[in-house]
Parts: structure tokens; C-alpha cells; sequence
């Protein structure tokens, strides 16, 4: 019996490269829905520092659609609108071409979430093995849907003073799912540690079906020919319970998205600010102001998220041009 294949690595660059390496030698082909694909069954990724959630090469250089899912899951949003705004051909999944019937959002945040009723049973016990959400049910196989969860279960396990995430998936698109749900996720997982007050552990991530489809091939092959990228993480969350912080940025984006209206109060400290302008840079790139994208190069205080952006204006600007 063949045990499961585990890969690890200190940041989603670390496993993108060891992930697509193995599936392009060892995969086998499979005909799923919604293409051809090489795969691997039964994989165990961990990622060691789950601050290294977000990619430094030209070709996964994802951080703005990456934080654009990750706020429509936080607002428990299922409107195709807010994340086509991101994604833009989310609406194949859409059945109504309104909403997404296998949104993430209202499950975790919304009228029902889970999320809540996680922390609350992690504050009264610790220890607890029942910290867990439920994303793929029974009922949704039921009738048809373009799409249903493929995210199972998210775990949240407090050990040696620390909370790790581990979550179970049925499927995963190694190309381009994987990076937005390892951001996504160990995002949530930096927000409920902050709000329990405990510092993070691991981040595992566990896939039944990892898979590349065949029409992503040659997109893999020049990420790999990238070569080594230098170890990126992201700075640590302040300290404290931040709902605050992603109310407001919830708040900016809105306004962004549907307004065009750039933030008049900023953030006070400079983590959500960033992020806040890394929001306000994806609005202009879409919209083309590129007279007001050149002021932007220096507005970030991370370096390692000042970079992305200033390649994201250079990109759009050349392309404006």
C-alpha cells in the first residue's frame, strides 16, 4: 500500500515548485468535469511558517485576487459580482449568474456561519478536537450545481500554545486554486489566533484529488523555468483582536468596488493600511487611471508587498501604453 504523498515547505512558492514537479513525473491522467487533468491522489501538504502564504514570481503573483476572495469570503458574500470583480471568469460557476451556490462566505461568516461558534468553543476549551467547519456537505450532490465546495473541513487544533489549521479537500487545482486557498486560509487562521490571543503553529492543507489541468501545462512549465525565488512572508497581524480592522477594510473595499471612492480616513497602523492600498492599486489598474498609479509606487511600507505592487503598475502601465 502506497502511503500518501507530503510535501513541505517555508513558503506557497517552496510547495508550488515541489507540487507542480510531481505532478508533471508521477501524475496520472483523469477525466473529471470540467477538463483533462494529471493528478495525484491522497496529498499532505504543510507549509511551516503559514506567513509564507503569498508568492514572489512573475507567474503566481496573486496577492490581488488572493485578497479580494479572502474579503468575499469575510463578508459572507455568495454575489457572483463582488468576486468577478477579482476573478473575472468566476461566472462560469455561477447558476443563476447572480450567485455562487458553493460560496465559502455565507458558511464561514454569514447568518449561520461557523466561524463564531469555532472560536467560542476554542475559548472555553483549548484542548478541543471539535474546533472544526464544515464546507462540503451531503445535500450538496444532491441536483446539479456549476459548483459545489472543495473544501471539506477546516480544523483548528490548539497545541503547545499555538493554533494550527489543517484542512481537508476533495479536490484542488494545483495551479490555480492552490495559492488563493493557502492564502485564504491561513489568513482566517492568523485572525482567530489574534483573536483568542495565541501565536500560530502550522498550516496543513490535505487533498484527495491535486491536480493540473492539461490546458495550464505550458503556464507550469515557465513558473518552473522561473528558477529560485528568494523566501517571502508576509508581516505578522498587530496584536489583538482585529474585527475592527476587517470591518473597516470590508467597508474600503465596498466603496472601491462599487463607488470607485479611494479611503479619505487610512488605517492607523501600517499592516491593514497596506492592505487598504493594495485595494485602492487594483481599483486604478482596472479603471486604467494610470496618472494616479504612478503616485502609488512608494505607498506601501512592506517591502515584499511594495514589490508586487510596483510590478503590478508596471505591468498595466506597459500594457496601457
Amino acid at each position: 500500500m502506497e502511503l500518501p504523498v507530503f510535501i513541505k515547505g517555508d513558503t506557497v512558492d517552496d510547495l508550488l515548485k515541489k507540487v507542480f514537479k510531481e505532478i508533471l513525473e508521477n501524475g496520472t491522467d483523469a477525466e473529471p468535469t470540467k477538463g483533462n487533468t494529471k493528478e495525484l491522489s491522497g496529498v499532505l501538504l504543510k507549509l511551516n511558517n503559514p506567513l509564507g502564504r503569498i508568492s514572489r514570481t512573475e507567474g503566481k503573483g496573486t496577492i490581488f485576487s488572493c485578497l479580494g476572495e479572502l474579503l468575499w469570503y469575510l463578508s459572507g458574500s455568495n454575489q457572483l459580482n463582488q468576486i468577478r470583480y477579482y476573478i473575472q471568469d468566476y461566472h462560469k460557476f455561477s447558476d443563476d449568474g447572480k450567485t455562487i451556490f458553493g460560496a465559502y462566505g455565507p458558511k464561514l461568516f454569514g447568518a449561520d456561519g461557523q466561524i463564531p461558534a469555532v472560536i467560542k468553543s476554542l475559548q472555553q476549551r483549548s484542548s478541543t478536537r471539535k474546533a472544526v467547519v464544515q464546507l462540503f456537505s451531503s445535500s450538496d450532490i444532491k441536483s446539479h450545481h456549476n459548483d459545489v465546495p472543495c473544501t471539506c473541513t477546516l480544523q483548528f487544533l490548539v497545541r503547545e500554545g499555538k493554533l494550527s489549521l489543517y484542512t481537508s479537500m476533495r479536490s484542488n487545482d494545483a495551479f490555480k486554486g492552490l495559492p488563493h486557498d493557502i492564502f485564504a486560509f491561513t489568513m482566517l487562521q492568523e485572525l482567530t489566533a489574534r483573536k483568542l490571543g495565541l501565536p500560530m503553529g502550522e498550516y496543513g492543507h490535505f487533498v484527495t484529488s491535486l491536480h493540473l489541468y492539461l490546458e495550464d501545462l505550458e503556464r507550469v512549465e515557465l513558473f518552473q523555468n522561473e528558477g529560485w525565488q528568494e523566501k517571502v512572508y508576509m508581516a505578522q497581524m498587530p496584536e489583538g483582536d482585529q474585527t475592527s480592522n476587517v470591518l473597516r477594510l470590508l467597508k474600503h473595499e465596498r466603496e472601491l468596488r462599487l463607488l470607485n471612492k479611494i479611503a479619505s480616513k487610512k488605517h492607523s497602523d501600517d499592516y491593514w493600511k497596506d492592505l487598504s492600498t493594495l485595494l485602492e492599486i487594483f481599483n486604478l489598474v482596472k479603471s486604467r487611471n494610470f496618472a494616479q498609479l504612478a503616485c502609488m509606487e512608494n505607498s506601501i511600507t512592506n517591502i515584499e508587498l511594495r514589490s508586487i505592487a510596483v510590478r503590478k503598475i508596471k505591468l498595466s502601465q506597459r500594457s496601457g501604453a
